[in-house]
């Protein structure tokens, strides 16, 4: 099935974000996919991710964020870009209302998603998904950014790269180690962009994605 265009409002004084749908033939979830600091929905990698996806068999929605639809600089701040994720979430719920929801992205876009939802959390969102969850700036580990995750109670699926340089790989053990409704998924060599060498790990992390979906 080709991809789908259209836009969602976020509020009034945001405004709309564009959003891509890419259906699988026979789904077994939809997942809400939230790109990156420093990439919009349409880079290779997003494009690359909801494809295998629909391969799958996993409908996915990835939306931009305002900074990234408005081509501003500095990425939006927590709160903006939570109401860019539950507006996105919501319209996944209406469309896909028979499907099991899930919600996440790539770095930033996960965090965003797990910050929002630890929050505010929504009875529709059955789990989240981390495509590289940023630990910690490159070179200065620590699990601040982490805090907000023991307040989640739903499943969370941890895909990590063990060359990440925003994840440590004892201190991205040692989070999970305390998350009870986590499972962290390792990527031998793999970098934050999910990248080892002149391998790309994009089929692996549907494959993974999916079965941990089927064993919920």
């Amino acid at each position: 099935m080709a991809e789908k265009n259209t836009q969602v409002l976020v509020s009034k004084e945001i405004g709309k974000v564009s959003i891509s749908i890419l259906e699988a033939k026979k789904p077994i979830a939809v997942l809400v996919i939230a790109h990156g600091a420093g990439a919009g929905k349409d880079h290779p990698f997003m494009k690359a991710l909801a494809l295998a996806f629909q391969e799958a068999g996993i409908t996915t929605i990835r939306s931009n964020f305002p900074f990234m639809e408005n081509k501003k600089g500095r990425p939006d701040t927590p709160i903006v870009a939570g109401k860019t994720i539950a507006a996105t979430i919501s319209f996944a719920a209406k469309k896909y209302s028979k499907l099991p929801l899930f919600a996440g992205g790539k770095s930033f876009g996960g965090r965003m998603t797990s910050q929002l939802l630890s929050v505010t959390p929504d009875e529709r969102v059955t789990g989240i998904v981390f495509f590289g969850f940023p630990l910690h700036p490159p070179g200065t580990p620590d699990t601040k950014r982490a805090e907000h995750l023991g307040n989640l109670k739903i499943p969370l699926l941890f895909l990590q790269g063990t060359r990440d340089a925003l994840a440590e790989e004892k201190l991205m053990k040692g989070v999970i180690k305390k998350l009870p409704t986590a499972t962290l998924m390792l990527l031998e060599g793999a970098d934050h962009s999910f990248k080892a060498g002149k391998r790309e790990w994009i089929e692996e992390l549907a494959v993974a994605t999916k079965a941990w979906i089927e064993e919920l």
